[in-house]
């Protein structure tokens, strides 16, 4: 899961996108309403956590940008404005939900994911290909049944694959779904994750590697 924190307040914005990444979230960070829509203009997020007052473009601006395209993040306004008007005009900007704070950050989290399984095209809620079961809500994955002890990297890895299944997906496209913009696109992270991945699924191999392409999750049975 892909998210944009945007929060004019530095270190309440690196606070929670640190605590987000921790979660398994891949996170950038805009410190202002122009740095934002730069952002969203140029990368895919699937949620936005988003302030009101922002200088450069305000909040509320963002919010009907956002609400506007087709395709789009759903959006939870992150705000000290917490009079029950203030919840109305947000929600009536577009945003999807509304968090006052100061907030318990469990409760952030939960709602970011709810969130994401509210998007109109969202994925199917358990993920299933080649005997692995992966269900995104539980954070719980399995292969013919038995149980799979994955980090939160390896987790986000194999759930980005089994969306893209039967297709591949490239190194570059998992870094940037599962990791952010902060990523070095020349590292070997990836590959190192996919070797680990590899080794808790079992045998047979489940994960086609075809060079300059990409990786994919190959039915063995076929």
């Amino acid at each position: 899961m892909r998210v944009l924190v945007v929060e004019d307040a530095r270190a309440l914005a690196d606070l929670v996108a640190e605590g987000l990444r921790d979660q398994g979230m891949a996170v950038d960070v805009a410190y202002d309403g122009l740095e934002a829509a730069a952002k969203l203009s140029t990368a895919a997020y699937e949620a936005v956590v988003l302030d009101r007052d922002l200088p450069g473009i305000h909040g509320d601006a963002l919010c009907q940008m956002i609400a506007d395209r087709d395709e789009r993040p759903m959006v939870l306004m992150l705000t000290a404005a917490d009079s029950p008007g203030d919840r109305v005009d947000g929600l009536s900007l577009g945003a999807d939900d509304y968090l006052v704070k100061p907030f318990h950050f469990p409760e952030l989290v939960l709602r970011l994911r709810a969130l994401a399984r509210r998007r109109p095209y969202a994925r199917a809620r358990v993920l299933r290909a080649a005997g692995i079961e992966l269900d995104p809500v539980r954070r719980a994955a399995s292969r013919d049944g038995r149980r799979l002890d994955l980090s939160v990297k390896e987790f986000e890895v194999l759930a980005a694959l089994l969306q893209a299944s039967p297709a591949f997906l490239s190194a570059e496209a998992l870094l940037e779904q599962v990791w952010d913009e902060h990523a070095d696109p020349f590292t070997n992270t990836v590959a190192v994750t996919i070797g680990r991945l590899r080794r808790k699924l079992g045998d047979p191999p489940v994960i086609a590697t075809t060079p300059t392409v990409g990786y994919r999750i190959a039915d063995p049975t076929e």
